[in-house]
Parts: structure tokens; C-alpha cells; sequence
């Protein structure tokens, strides 16, 4: 009886290793082939247009943005009135990259960076490309959007 229960007890344990091995990962990963580091400045600025353009509700925008820009976020209260209004981008199905080109070397301690976003997608069937330079300011070990510029050319 006891080889049985033992039995039994190894074939829970493999058959729960295997289930849980084979699970597919619940969040999808940000960048160039979902690999872009959480910690970087890239990856708050994606992660903020993202939010602004995938989600319903203003809670992760704001997650993401300066005081200033979260005084900004709220003066709009919706994802919308923001896009319309503020970056002057609205769009039906859009995509989002970072121009990797602008990887500037920052130190381990920088407090500021600037991230370019490239915008792809369609608004009333017509194709849209835009791009936006974004700064953020690094507040209590996290990357949060500060400024958005509208591109100069």
C-alpha cells in the first residue's frame, strides 16, 4: 500500500512539473522580439503609449507619467481627448517601436533620458506614420514619462 501511495505521490509531482513547464507566460515582452529590459527608460516609454492607445482607462498612463505629465493626463480624462488634443495622433489600430538608433550611453545613475517613438498604423483606413521623442525622468528608481515633443521636421 505504501509503494502504491508512493507511486501515486511521484506521478502528481511529474504530472505537475510537466503542466506547469509547459504553460505559456502570461505577459507579453516589449521591443524587438519581446526582450526589452523593464528597467530602461525604452520600456516606460513603450509601455506608456501603449497603455494610451490599447487601454480603456487613464490608471497606467498615469502609473507612468511625471507629477507634471500626470497633471496633464487627468486635465483630458480620457485616453481619446489625450491622443486628440495632445500628441495630435489618433488612430484606429496603431503599432509602436523605439528608434534603437538612439541608444545613448547613460550612466548607472542618470536621472534623464530622451527615447524616440515611432507610431505605425491606420485611422479611417488610411495609413499614419509618426514619431514622437519622449523624456523621462528617473523618480525613486522608476522611468516616468515627463514631456512629449512633437517632431521638429
Amino acid at each position: 500500500m505504501r509503494a502504491l501511495r508512493a507511486l501515486m505521490m511521484t506521478l502528481l509531482v511529474i504530472l505537475t512539473s510537466l503542466v506547469m513547464g509547459c504553460s505559456k507566460q502570461e505577459s507579453e515582452g516589449v521591443g524587438k522580439y519581446g526582450m526589452m529590459d523593464d528597467g530602461t527608460p525604452e520600456y516606460a516609454a513603450i509601455q506608456f503609449f501603449n497603455h494610451l492607445y490599447h487601454d480603456q482607462d487613464m490608471e497606467e498612463v498615469l502609473r507612468l507619467s511625471s507629477p507634471k505629465m500626470s497633471r496633464l493626463v487627468r486635465n483630458y480624462h480620457t485616453n481619446s481627448n489625450f491622443q486628440r488634443h495632445v500628441m495630435n495622433l489618433s488612430y484606429d489600430k496603431v503599432e509602436l517601436a523605439v528608434d534603437s538608433g538612439n541608444n545613448n550611453v547613460r550612466g548607472q545613475y542618470s536621472d534623464e533620458a530622451t527615447v524616440i517613438i515611432f507610431f505605425t498604423g491606420t485611422f479611417h483606413g488610411k495609413k499614419k506614420e509618426d514619431l514622437r521623442t519622449t523624456r523621462l525622468k528617473n523618480i525613486n528608481g522608476q522611468w516616468k514619462v515627463h514631456e512629449i515633443e512633437v517632431d521638429k521636421f
